[in-house]
């Protein structure tokens, strides 16, 4: 009996490679997700709050400082080392934007930009003092979020909601953000009502869907009045666009699983298949005689020809 190759040491290192790959990649992937996710919240919420909070400390501060002469107030503060620029810092600031190509200013502007960079460096060096935005966006939404709870808030941010309405190019793009918006972090309960299967785009194939309303009146009166439901098709890794369908009630037979398993299924493009799920669909109603039935989602190819085969025997 011959004997098996013994795989060599390139062999081994690429099936090791490509398993620790296989263990690291999605841990590697999501820490990275997440802190872009958090750079982004930084960049786009918090600086410009940071910003802004530097901006005011800078104009209130020489109000705080003490008199050189006459009383001291309760608020009053000594002079950070920081504040003081002499005039060598001024020429040197001077020198730099000349080497720029820029216009020199007046001492009193030179000063006040020195004071604002040697600010930011050290806000820079405290990171508490680089969350302070966060903090303060939070505190903000949080307080927004109250304020329209009780009827006068509600009432002026109705009246806000449709000024900025009639703004031309805002009102073609405001509302529809405005209902993605209401639909994902609303009071309201997900749009998603069951998990469903369709044939669809032609008949004899079955495709996953989620019913998201019971249609709508015009839809009824062209189905002649039949009960039409509104079903969603998502598209494949990205569930998030995808197809609206509306048809007969009759014609949609409802999974036995959750959204959250079948939003898994959609993404994967069938790779992740509900575990826990009978192999097959229960239906809504009880089947014509030569109605296909649907497969049961990550079932095997070879149970769904073995029913088949039963059948054919059966006739």
């Amino acid at each position: 009996m011959p004997k098996t190759p013994r795989p060599g040491f390139w062999s081994d290192f690429r099936k090791f490679f490509g398993r620790g790959l296989a263990i690291l990649l999605p841990t590697v992937l999501t820490l990275w997700l997440l802190w872009q996710a958090a750079m982004f919240v930084f960049a786009a919420v918090a600086e410009p709050i940071n910003r802004g909070i530097r901006l005011g400390t800078m104009r209130v501060m020489p109000d705080l400082f003490a008199p050189e002469a006459g009383p001291r107030r309760w608020y009053n503060i000594e002079q950070p080392q920081w504040w003081h620029v002499s005039p060598t810092a001024i020429d040197r600031y001077q020198g730099a934007r000349q080497a720029r190509g820029l216009e020199p200013l007046g001492e009193p502007i030179a000063a006040r930009d020195i004071r604002r960079e040697r600010f930011r460096e050290l806000w820079g060096q405290h990171w508490y003092l680089e969350g302070t935005g966060l903090v303060v966006a939070i505190v903000l939404i949080y307080f927004a979020g109250l304020l329209v709870t009780n009827f006068l808030g509600r009432k002026f941010y109705s009246y806000f909601e449709r000024s900025i309405s009639k703004v031309p190019v805002f009102k073609q793009v405001y509302p529809h953000v405005k209902q993605v918006v209401d639909m994902v972090m609303g009071d309201k309960p997900m749009a998603f009502k069951r998990v469903v299967m369709v044939q669809y785009p032609r008949a004899g194939i079955w495709t996953l869907g989620f019913v998201t309303s019971g249609g709508f009146r015009e839809a009824r009166r062209t189905s002649t009045n039949e009960d039409v439901i509104t079903v969603f098709i998502p598209s494949t890794p990205t569930p998030f666009t995808g197809w609206v369908i509306n048809l007969s009630a009759r014609d949609v037979i409802d999974m036995d699983i959750t959204i959250d398993q079948a939003l898994r299924f959609v993404i994967t493009g069938g790779m992740l298949t509900p575990d826990d799920v009978q192999a097959n669909a229960k239906h809504t109603r009880t089947p014509e005689a030569g109605t296909p039935r649907p497969p049961a989602v990550g079932g095997a190819a070879s149970d769904a020809s073995a029913g088949a085969s039963s059948e054919s025997r059966s006739a």
